[in-house]
């Protein structure tokens, strides 16, 4: 197989081009050579898709499957869409379950209606800027298009920080403000089982809109927590405290704590999305613990969370200390 992703040196880009490797397809990224490493072997393509004449590189050459994951302005990815429709078999567009419409329903399934984006737009939100992709692959690629709406992407090499915020604050040791409850069911995707998966899919597969990520519950907030205690070998004691008072401190489900999004919350759909379709396409993933731990052993060996690349830099994920120590000690949590 020969694959091309566009990108390839970020978080999911270079999940998917060290897959590629390890079933010995011929690989080539295509970006701009600012950012990262290639395996040995990869192809490197250079160009700015944002810039006039930028997909030069990509004029000559044919693949059986694009990857790409950008998430900037949708006229990019429709720009390399054009550029490729002739010369590649299929296009897989990483999006994200960011695209649908408010109010978003729990189990929401991959028809339910996205936020209005056009497919040649400038600039926009998240969320626009996935949709008007979507669409402009989908114009171009047709039914050759698959879309991989995923959830949280967690595993080695994650650039937002959230499973690393955890993994550090716990090596830290001491009383852990843990966010209950510790049933509370989490949803989410290894960023290895996601890139496994779509090349399985974009190589065999038909196109179509998937949400990619596990079943709502594939883990729960203690088993997680429990994993990043049991990986570190912390001195930590994971204090569980209700959703109530935490919230009423002003703290942020998702950003503040990250991953944790309490029942009830207005973006708790986000770990409780409708997974049939994905999961009969052939998705699975590993159990929490091996993420976790695989996390944390790439983290010792990097030593911080790697910029984003190519990609603005986002605002830092996770509570203040002095901010959990106050919670800790408001809630009683922090007692021995």
């Amino acid at each position: 197989m020969r694959l091309l992703v566009l990108g390839g040196t970020g978080f999911v880009g270079g999940a998917t081009v060290a897959e590629g490797v390890r079933r010995g397809w011929a690989v080539t990224v295509f970006n701009r050579g600012l950012h990262g490493a290639t395996p040995e072997g990869v192809h490197r393509l250079r160009g700015d898709r944002t810039a006039p004449g930028g997909l030069a590189a990509l004029a000559d050459g044919e693949w059986d499957l694009v990857v790409d994951t950008w998430d900037g302005a949708p006229r990019a990815a429709r720009d390399a869409a054009r550029a490729l429709v002739d010369r590649v078999g299929r296009y897989v567009y990483v999006s994200s379950g960011s695209v649908y419409a408010p109010p978003v329903a729990a189990g929401v399934g991959e028809d339910a209606p996205v936020v209005d984006a056009e497919p040649d737009a400038d600039e926009g939100g998240y969320p626009t800027n996935k949709a008007g992709a979507e669409r402009a692959v989908r114009e171009t690629f047709g039914e050759r298009a698959l879309i991989a709406r995923a959830g949280l992407i967690l595993g080695p090499g994650e650039d937002i920080g959230r499973l690393p915020w955890w993994l550090t604050r716990i090596a830290r040791g001491g009383d852990v403000l843990a966010p209950g409850p510790v049933d509370l069911p989490v949803q989410y995707v290894d960023v290895r089982d996601l890139a496994g998966w779509m090349l399985d899919l974009g190589a065999a597969g038909p196109g179509g809109t998937f949400n990619a990520v596990s079943r709502p519950g594939h883990a729960t907030m203690g088993e997680l927590l429990d994993a990043c205690v049991a990986a570190t070998d912390a001195d930590a004691r994971l204090r569980w405290t209700d959703p109530e008072p935490i919230l009423a401190a002003g703290v942020e489900p998702w950003n503040d704590l990250p991953i944790w999004v309490p029942a009830g919350h207005a973006y708790r759909w986000l770990q409780e999305r409708g997974v049939e379709r994905a999961y009969a396409a052939g998705l699975t993933c590993r159990p929490a613990a091996e993420t976790v731990a695989d996390t944390w052993a790439w983290l010792r060996k990097v030593g911080t969370v790697p910029p984003r690349a190519g990609r603005p830099q986002r605002a830092p994920v996770g509570l203040d200390p002095d901010r959990e120590a106050a919670l800790l000690a408001a809630t009683g949590a922090g007692d021995a």
